[in-house]
């Protein structure tokens, strides 16, 4: 066994299959290092503070794939330049590599419009403030909503809830200021209810109750009454019922008289007006403490012992005395004088 081992034919193969796997292991390391380009490196070039195309330009140049993420933006630097690298600027990397670069963008990153149509301001305010939109001028339009916001504002253009803009944007906001006062009812008799209702609309009223003679509901059909009157004077916001009919306010008279009897209250001016008088305004009386009263004190009798009577008894032949009265004085008559 051990002759056979140490024949020099044994040994010849043996040396051949060591020389073959050592080729295979030098042949797949080498393909290795060609393909991963092992040892090629290249130095990262210092792109900071460049502007995003001239740092793209460069590492084409280099061999450098690359990356652009839009960092937050500062308005300290310049749109589009680039803030940050990685790799830093020096570093080796292989031919091929990807550089992330951090760019200023152009402007705030895009946010969304809250929902705050018809909210109330004070509520709509913060929701604004939260997402980043800074509310610039603020815009009273009369409204029966008082201090509610009634449209949004984007350099003079009116936006809709969910538009996207940049965050930090300044909005000018329109609020309602509440109802005007004793405004006077616009005339709809004899406009089609659509118009009707388009008029009432642009003066700040409300359409009331809309009843149609034939019991439909077509809006091309004739306003013949209305109620407030035209020339009344109401508070925007307040209701205007409606009567309407195919047929024309004159073929409806007899209609119009009755509803008149019914809504036109008739004031009877021959009665003397009522005269109001005010009654003067006494101011209340200051309470004042009560004095205590004290009791007076009782005399209590003194048990004195009887006196004994020391006067002399009359007699019997002592005469009573006689009393005088003395009558009063005449008064003096008056004396009549004759003129």
């Amino acid at each position: 066994m051990l002759k056979s081992l140490f024949n020099w034919r044994v040994l010849l193969n043996l040396i051949l299959a060591a020389g073959v796997f050592v080729g295979l292991i030098y042949l797949t390391f080498r393909w290795l290092e060609i393909h991963t380009h092992h040892g090629d490196e290249i130095q990262v070039p210092n792109v900071v503070n460049r502007s995003v195309h001239d740092a793209v330009k460069i590492l084409d140049d280099s061999g450098l794939e690359y990356e652009v993420d839009s960092f937050k933006y500062d308005p300290k630097y310049r749109p589009f330049q680039v803030l940050q690298i990685y790799p830093a600027p020096g570093s080796r990397v292989k031919n091929g590599r990807s550089v992330t670069l951090k760019v200023n963008p152009r402007n705030w990153a895009p946010v969304s419009v809250p929902d705050v149509i018809n909210k109330y301001s004070g509520l709509g305010f913060q929701r604004l403030d939260q997402v980043g939109l800074k509310v610039g001028d603020t815009i009273y339009e009369p409204s029966i909503q008082k201090d509610a916001i009634l449209r949004i504002l984007f350099k003079g253009n009116s936006i809709k809830p969910g538009t996207k803009i940049p965050r930090f944007s300044i909005i000018d906001v329109v609020i309602g200021s509440g109802p005007m006062r004793n405004i006077g009812i616009p005339n709809v008799v004899g406009l089609t209810v659509k118009e009707a209702k388009a008029l009432i609309a642009r003066n700040l009223f409300e359409v009331g109750i809309v009843d149609y003679e034939d019991g439909g509901s077509n809006e091309n059909d004739i306003v013949y009454y209305q109620d407030p009157a035209s020339g009344d004077v109401r508070d925007q916001g307040m209701q205007i019922d409606l009567w309407a009919s195919k047929k024309t306010p004159a073929e409806l008279m007899n209609k119009i008289n009755e509803l008149n009897s019914m809504y036109r209250m008739k004031i009877d001016t021959t009665l003397p007006p009522v005269r109001y008088e005010e009654v003067p305004n006494f101011p209340d009386p200051v309470p004042v403490d009560p004095v205590p009263v004290t009791p007076p004190k009782r005399d209590v009798p003194k048990n004195d012992p009887p006196k004994q009577n020391t006067t002399p008894a009359k007699s019997s032949t002592d005469k009573p005395k006689a009393t005088t009265t003395t009558k009063p004085a005449d008064k003096p008559k008056a004396k009549q004088v004759i003129n």
